[in-house]
This record gives structure tokens, C-alpha cells and sequence, in this order.
């Protein structure tokens, strides 16, 4: 039986890529990331028509997050939520949290409140599946190159929460950050607060470093804790009050952050003293 030049590379590859994917983390991480990837779009393709059974409604966020909730054992990553119980009962709020990954949208999933949508870029809307699937789930859009628009649609967002009784949560940062850190956050979220007078719910995400680092190319199994942190008030508050406001989450977040993160950070065995 003759082996065309073509089976011949099959079988090559399916002895080398194993190989290569128990000897390179390199290629372990793009392997990971483009089934993660692969996986997302999937499951945005079987939530459409679950989804479209009610049309563009918050309650479909309960169907994306039970979709989404198993993908973490895939990877072997380990959540723990706290503070679950500072959650406001029964009202309005905006969730702001530090956006490090799009590993985030897991951890997300883990802690997402019952009639919560994220808001987020518009670029979003139109990634085919996916975007269909966040615009069925009632997620808010905004055009980050356009204040205008955006200032009309956290308006929106102020009155529809007020009248649906719908939270928010929004990234502050605006991008995602690598840095280990956070970046300095932007005001709309805080703006949006204290337009409603509603609550800010500041959650914590702690940092995904000692088992995923995309700058470094690798990606393993490990844990990540999610706080939420205590409900900050914005009753009485005006634009004018909105730096401060920010200034003082971010503060919040920022020491909650380092306090997770050295938590969870492997400690290097101690030296082994001489015989």
C-alpha cells in the first residue's frame, strides 16, 4: 500500500505535536489559549438559541454563566470565593473589579449576581457568535473612542438600572493590565454610582501569576481567590465627589490585591542546612 506525501505528514504530526506539547510551554500556552478561545465561541454558539427563547433579557445571564461555570476544571483552576455576603440584597449596584485576562470572564462567571451585566466594549458586538450571545445576555456597549456616546449610554445605564432593578459591572481600568499591579481606573463606573446613588461593590480578582503569565508563555493549573469587598456608598454624593470616590476604591482594591496575591504566591523551599 503506497503512503502518499500527505500521510505521511499526518502521522508525523500526531507522533511530534504530542511531543512537542510535553516539552514546550511555549506551545502548551498557545494550545491552551486557542482552545480557550475555541471553547468561548462554542458555547456562545449553543447559548443563542437557548437565549433567544426570551430575546435580548439580563435573565439570559443566568444561562451563559452555567455554560461557562465548567471551564475551569478544564484548565485545573481552583476558585474560591469571598465576602460573597456584602452583595447588597434586593437593590441596584455596580460591581467594579480589576481587569487582568480574559481569564477574567471565569472568575467573573464564579461570582456574577443574579440580574448583573457586564458593560463593555462595542468592539464586542460584533465578534459573530459571541457578540450575539453577550447582546442576548443584555450586556451594555459602549464606544470608548467616542465620550459622547459613552456619557449617553452610562445615562441609559443609570435610568435602566434604577427602572429593572439591573446591576452593572464594569472594568475600570478599561483594558486589560499585565503588569501584576492596576492601572490607574477611569470615572465611569463612579460617575454612573453616583448618578443612580447607588452602591459601589469593589471585587478583587487575585493575580493569575504563579500559573498563568501571558508575556512569559505559560499556563498551568492553579487557584485564584475572588473577594468581594464591602459596598461603598454613594447617597449624597455629586460629580464633584467621583475623584475621591475613585481614588479611594482603587486604594481598597489595590491593598486587597497585593494581600491575595502574597497569599497565594509559592513559597520557595528553605535552604537546606549543611551535615
Amino acid at each position: 500500500m503506497e503512503v502518499t506525501v500527505g500521510q505521511a505528514a499526518l502521522a508525523l504530526a500526531l507522533v511530534l505535536l504530542p511531543l512537542l506539547y510535553e516539552c514546550s510551554g511555549s506551545f502548551r500556552y498557545f494550545c491552551k489559549m486557542g482552545f480557550y478561545n475555541g471553547w468561548i465561541l462554542l458555547l456562545a454558539v449553543v447559548a443563542i438559541p437557548l437565549c433567544a427563547l426570551r430575546g435580548r433579557n439580563v435573565e439570559n445571564m443566568k444561562i451563559i454563566r452555567s455554560l461557562m461555570q465548567h471551564v475551569k476544571h478544564l484548565y485545573g483552576i481552583r476558585m474560591a470565593v469571598r465576602g460573597a455576603h456584602h452583595f447588597p440584597p434586593r437593590r441596584p449596584y455596580v460591581v467594579v473589579s480589576n481587569h487582568q485576562s480574559s481569564l477574567d470572564l471565569l472568575g467573573m462567571m464564579e461570582v456574577l449576581p443574579d440580574r448583573c451585566v457586564p458593560i463593555a466594549k462595542r468592539e464586542l458586538l460584533y465578534m459573530g457568535a459571541v457578540g450575539l450571545a453577550c447582546w442576548l445576555g443584555g450586556i451594555i456597549f459602549i464606544n470608548r473612542k467616542k465620550t459622547d456616546d459613552a456619557i449617553s449610554v452610562m445615562a441609559e445605564a443609570a435610568h435602566t438600572m434604577l427602572s429593572q432593578d439591573i446591576r452593572v459591572w464594569v472594568f475600570p481600568e478599561g483594558t486589560r493590565n499585565h503588569s501584576g499591579s492596576m492601572l490607574p481606573f477611569k470615572r465611569g463606573a463612579f460617575h454612573l454610582a453616583v448618578q443612580a446613588q447607588v452602591p459601589v461593590v469593589p471585587i478583587v480578582i487575585s493575580s493569575y501569576h504563579h500559573f498563568y503569565s501571558k508575556r512569559e508563555r505559560r499556563f498551568t493549573a492553579g487557584q485564584c481567590v475572588i473577594e468581594v469587598l464591602p459596598p461603598v456608598a454613594t447617597r449624597g454624593l455629586a460629580a464633584g465627589d467621583v475623584p475621591a470616590l475613585t481614588e479611594r476604591v482603587r486604594g481598597a482594591m489595590l491593598d486587597a490585591f497585593e494581600a491575595l496575591s502574597a497569599e497565594l504566591r509559592p513559597t520557595a523551599p528553605p535552604p537546606r542546612r549543611p551535615q
